[in-house]
């Protein structure tokens, strides 16, 4: 694996580990589970700023979207 790979899967990993910490600091609580859903929000038009093709687990198929993160207790 080349270098600038390796500090890059090393960053991702530290930033993962800090926010798992951050997280079960502030919000963590005794039978309390975090769900973690990454969800692709369609778009339709021409007016959508920032949209592009990528696949959407909500249609199963490639669309123009957003893809958005949600965090529920």
């Amino acid at each position: 694996m080349p270098a600038a790979a390796e500090h890059g899967e090393l960053e991702r990993r530290c930033v993962r580990d800090d926010l798992q910490k951050y997280v079960a600091e502030h919000l963590g609580q005794d039978g309390w589970v975090l769900v973690i859903d990454d969800t692709g929000f369609v778009k339709k038009g021409t007016t959508s700023a920032g949209c592009s093709g990528q696949y959407s687990g909500t249609t199963d198929r490639t669309e123009n979207c957003h893809e958005g993160g949600e965090l529920a207790l």
